[in-house]
């Protein structure tokens, strides 16, 4: 994708309005992802929802021809890149998160403001469960996924973004983003569970952890900044307990998530 072609054009189509750097980036990131399920299909079960009966019955059709017959997609879908037999999380980020550039820019953020390695992890992960199962609830999401593998500061980081970012803290440099006003309405109200949890997080010995997060996050991206993923494997490596078995194989509790994750399009 030429990013500065597509800058240009969204420019040109807004008729003399000017968009603000960080709608530019917010426009431009969208987009990606939609490059990237159109290119790609890696929807779960968890995502079809919403999807036209006529575009699931073309997919079938579709997956019959090429399966000779065989009317449902199971195992390897070889529309995806091949996981190894025994995934590490730098495998799904290479292969199912793929480019990730807002949890990359995220944990360069934080890498250069300077802030610890775990809470440096934190920010690389927050939005795992955008990437890897659904939008909706996705701090939640992002938790389990991770928990058996970091430090439970880690997890609860993730865990309590999820509220935190809808209220803001002046005093730690995190201002209610303005993106939400555009896209949720500026009378929106959280529901009572993130409100619930976000004044129990305001009182936790590691609220900052998370709040860091959210501080890393809203401004993190930059549709010039290409973060490696190598910056953070030296820390992924002290931080993340990598299953001799691989991910989705050591039986955890969320083994079957990461499972997902490599076989997404199974029908059963």
């Amino acid at each position: 994708m030429d990013r500065r072609r597509f800058l240009t054009a969204g420019a040109a189509a807004g008729a003399g309005y000017a968009l603000s750097i960080s709608q530019q980036a917010e426009a431009l990131e969208e987009r990606m992802m939609q490059e990237l399920e159109e290119g790609v299909i890696v929807r779960s079960r968890f995502c079809q929802f919403g999807t036209p009966q006529a575009d699931i019955v073309a997919a079938r059709a579709e997956a019959s021809e090429r399966n000779q017959g065989r009317h449902f997609q199971m195992g390897h879908d070889p529309r995806l890149p091949r996981i190894p037999d025994k995934p590490t999380l730098i495998d799904f980020f290479k292969y199912r998160f793929a480019p990730a550039s807002h949890l990359l820019q995220s944990g360069a953020l934080a890498l250069k403001a300077g802030l610890d390695e775990e809470t440096v992890l934190a920010c690389l992960l927050h939005d795992i469960g955008v990437f890897a199962l659904s939008r909706s609830e996705h701090g939640y999401w992002g938790a389990a996924l991770i928990e058996p593998y970091v430090s439970e500061r880690v997890s609860w980081a993730v865990r309590y973004h999820q509220a935190l970012r809808f209220y803001p803290d002046l005093a730690s440099g995190y201002e209610y983003p303005e993106a939400y006003i555009r896209y949720f309405g500026a009378d929106y109200k959280p529901e009572p569970h993130i409100q619930k949890d976000a004044e129990y997080a305001q009182n936790h010995r590691w609220y900052m952890t998370a709040r860091q997060i959210c501080i890393n996050d809203i401004y993190s991206f930059d549709p010039d900044a290409n973060p490696s993923l190598e910056l953070f494997v030296d820390i992924i490596g002290r931080h993340f307990k990598q299953p001799e078995e691989g991910l989705g194989f050591d039986n955890t509790p969320v083994s079957h998530q990461w499972r997902t994750l490599i076989w997404p399009t199974n029908f059963l």
